[in-house]
């Protein structure tokens, strides 16, 4: 009996030690500082009129003909500004999966008013994994706001491909905007 006590009051300190340990790491190099108090806030871009359905459809059409020229079969998703789907494509092979993660990008993309790469570099890079844990978040690039006039319309989401797959296709479908 006075094994187990002693085994767990050792199990116990080990525990205690390791998590004090744990709480004391640094961030890593390049992180940006938590407690700093930005002077503007960042990615405040405002919500404008919401995506046109013609609009979204020409959105998507320049991310299928990049697609295509690349070979790469993709979901892609339109959201307006509050994440509620507008228009919605699946090319021929691309996978099932991607159909809700294509929308789970735009309408990150879109509420959160920044590209979801921002989420994955702060989860991958600085180890900011509370991220995560903020609502309908998705940490994976191939989400992109779309912005016409200064202002946020809606957003696009890519997926099937790799994230940098997924990123290229977003931006040229997001470069239609301002044409």
């Amino acid at each position: 009996m006075k094994s187990r006590t002693l085994t767990a009051i050792v199990l116990a300190a080990g525990c205690l030690a390791a998590g004090a340990a744990y709480g004391q790491q640094q961030p890593p190099a390049g992180a940006p500082d938590l407690n700093a108090i930005p002077d503007k806030m960042p990615f405040n871009i405002p919500f404008g009129t919401p995506i046109t359905y013609a609009k979204a459809q020409d959105v998507i059409a320049a991310a299928i003909a990049e697609a295509n020229k690349r070979g790469w079969p993709e979901d892609f998703a339109v959201v307006d500004p509050n994440g509620d789907l507008v228009a919605f494509a699946r090319m021929d092979g691309a996978q099932l999966a991607s159909i809700a993660i294509a929308q789970h990008k735009a309408r990150t993309a879109a509420r959160y008013r920044r590209p979801t790469v921002a989420f994955e570099n702060g989860v991958q890079k600085f180890g900011f994994n509370y991220l995560l844990t903020l609502d309908d978040v998705i940490a994976s690039r191939g989400g992109i706001p779309l912005v016409d006039g200064g202002k946020i319309i809606g957003a696009v989401g890519c997926s099937g491909g790799t994230g940098s797959q997924d990123e290229a296709l977003c931006k040229v479908a997001a470069g239609t905007i301002n044409k």
